[in-house]
């Protein structure tokens, strides 16, 4: 499986970028697919996550303000986000959960200024 992330870049505080990540090659072998993000200088922490069922889970800060959806005809999963914040500065990376091991994408860098 390989993951392909686009979307991130600059934007000021209150505004809104949009993740997409495509999913290519065994997709059949996918079950859950999301995004995690890592500030510089901390771990890489869950952001969101949707089943194939369309059921999804989000991390606490994100506070109603960012939403994951999935096109199982493009095998792409996208996160919109709005009314960012400066601490939602970060590489956000793409995850698949596959049956027997995780794909992660490349990463895109999402910054936002105060």
């Amino acid at each position: 499986v390989q993951l392909q992330a686009s979307g991130g870049g600059l934007v000021q505080a209150g505004g809104s970028l949009r993740l997409s990540c495509a999913a290519s090659g065994s997709i059949f072998t996918i079950n859950s697919m999301g995004w995690y993000r890592q500030a510089p200088g901390k771990q890489r922490v869950l952001v969101s996550m949707i089943t194939n069922g369309g059921i999804t889970n989000y991390a606490n800060f994100v506070n109603g303000r960012f939403t994951i959806s999935r096109d199982n005809a493009r095998n792409t999963v996208y996160l919109q986000m709005d009314s960012l914040k400066p601490e939602d500065t970060a590489v956000y990376y793409c995850l698949a959960e596959g049956e027997v091991t995780d794909y992660w994408g490349q990463g895109t860098q999402v910054t936002v200024s105060s």
